[in-house]
């Protein structure tokens, strides 16, 4: 064979096509413009939607994991950017979202996303009719709107998520959820040690309130307290996957990851210095510990060790004094409510007595508008006109979800709100029956996230700075999960 003939072989034949050059010369001469111009947020910006349409051609699940971790980005982005966005970035990620969720049904499938339909969205639907009623006394329709269209978001994600991660695909959905809540967890570590250098969080002198991206301890407190006990389970039932197969060394990885990622988000809970956050997870704790035999007395029994390991900590001493005297003044402000308006303000019940005049200012609009409130969305808005002497600023809501659902959707907001939760855990414990170990432990990581929420909605409101969209993807995990074990509990049947 010649050298001209080899020469020929080993020289790979390129297409030189002048209007695809001049194409890409374009592209790049106004990349390169746009990078030179922009100052640095605009250029973050697009980094992140080149990279979320990119990722989105791959499978919109992808785009998925991208939202759960930039939605918690809303007040900080508010607060520090020097650019005003059309909408907060999670609303523009879950828009973005919805539209990669269509179009690549219609260029894969030929046709639009198919609804699957999950008992769980029934409560849902039904919360969303019922308090639709409550703009009929909403003085704010705008704030009413933008309430309401929550409810509509989270059963929106339900029904994407049924779509896109049935069988085990939903396994990236929960990677996207612990991604999420360790990412926040390290920053607000950070902020615990100095990072943050807020005075008004100083704890002790030596430490600060961790609020990660949420500007606030509570609703920070609140994310770590609800994505903390699906990673604790995710990291046990993947441990469980590796102690019967130690050649599955995908199981062991995840374990690596989960278990860590549980212990930091714990971590992080704990620098809130949120007492709702503690007692609501110690409540979770014991919700997964009675949840995780399968035989109810065996739970009963985890439980009541459970109860005497911690009374005999608290009784001897052993807990450190400043967290039993943060947990005792939280009961303390639960069990003492009262009329505040003649008690006397002070440094030291200050916060108790303001927490507690919100209250009674939801109660009052409770007492004019009994059956369906004040419309959603209006308390702050109409807080002026119920509020103590001595408490003119609002702080957004009641501080208790239960009194603020009272006084925004009344007596029928509240029972519906209820018997939505109650639906959703009974779903959740019917689920708790799936046979594969590692859906059967997240599940019950879901118990402990639903028993989480109740126990610190008691205390603060957790449905803002756009977890709402967290807990929808959650519900649509519990989805999935259900109709599986619902699946198998009828071919044993059968």
């Amino acid at each position: 064979m010649t050298p001209s003939v080899v020469s020929h072989l080993h020289t790979p034949k390129t297409s030189q096509n002048p209007f695809s050059i001049a194409i890409w010369l374009l592209v790049a001469g106004f990349a390169g413009v746009f990078i030179a111009t922009q100052p640095l947020p605009i250029l973050i910006i697009a980094l992140v939607g080149v990279v979320f349409v990119l990722v989105s051609l791959v499978t919109p699940l992808a785009s998925i994991v991208i939202l759960l971790i930039l939605a918690p980005l809303r007040t900080l982005i508010a607060t520090e950017a020097q650019i005003n966005l059309p909408l907060d970035i999670g609303q523009l990620a879950l828009i973005a979202t919805l539209g990669t969720w269509v179009l690549h049904s219609l260029v894969f499938r030929r046709k639009l996303p198919r609804l699957h339909w999950s008992p769980v969205c029934i409560p849902i639907l039904l919360f969303i009719i019922l308090i639709a009623l409550t703009a009929f006394n909403a003085a704010f329709l705008g704030s009413w709107l933008n309430e309401w269209l929550k409810w509509i978001q989270v059963l929106l994600l339900v029904l994407l998520v049924l779509d896109l991660a049935r069988q085990e695909r939903w396994q990236w959905l929960l990677f996207g959820l612990t991604l999420a809540g360790l990412a926040n967890a390290i920053i607000g570590i950070y902020e615990f040690f100095g990072g943050s250098g807020a005075d008004h969080l100083l704890i002790g002198g030596r430490f600060f309130r961790a609020f990660g991206t949420f500007g606030q301890p509570n609703p920070f407190a609140g994310f770590m307290g609800l994505i903390a006990p699906l990673a604790l389970m995710a990291a046990v039932g993947y441990g469980l996957r590796f102690w019967r197969n130690h050649a599955d060394r995908l199981s062991l990885l995840l374990l690596m990851f989960y278990l860590p990622a549980a212990g930091v988000m714990v971590s992080g809970l704990f620098a809130s210095w949120s007492r709702g956050a503690w007692l609501g997870f110690a409540a979770a704790f014991a919700a997964m510990a009675f949840a995780l035999p399968r035989k109810i007395h065996t739970g009963l029994a985890f439980v009541v060790v459970l109860i005497v390991f911690t009374g005999l900590l608290w009784f001897t001493g052993l807990l450190p004094r400043s967290i039993v005297a943060r947990i005792s003044s939280s009961t303390e402000e639960f069990f003492a409510f009262e009329d505040v308006r003649g008690v006397d303000i002070t440094s030291e019940n200050y916060a108790v007595v303001e927490r507690l005049s919100h209250w009674q200012a939801a109660l009052n609009m409770a007492r004019d508008y009994p059956w369906l409130g004040v419309g959603m969305g209006n308390y702050e808005l109409l807080y002026y006109r119920y509020r103590l002497i001595n408490w003119d600023e609002p702080l957004g809501h009641a501080h208790n979800y239960y009194l603020n659902m009272l006084a925004e959707g009344g007596i029928i907001g509240l029972l519906v709100y209820g018997k939505v939760w109650l639906a959703i855990i009974y779903l959740t414990w019917q689920a708790r029956k799936h046979p594969d170990s590692l859906s059967r432990m997240v599940t019950i990581g879901l118990l402990g996230t639903w028993t989480y929420l109740s126990i610190h909605s008691i205390f603060d409101n957790l449905y803002v700075n756009n977890i709402f969209l967290h807990i929808g993807l959650m519900l649509g995990i519990l989805g999935i999960l259900y109709h599986q074990a619902n699946t198998y509990t009828r071919l044993r049947t059968l």
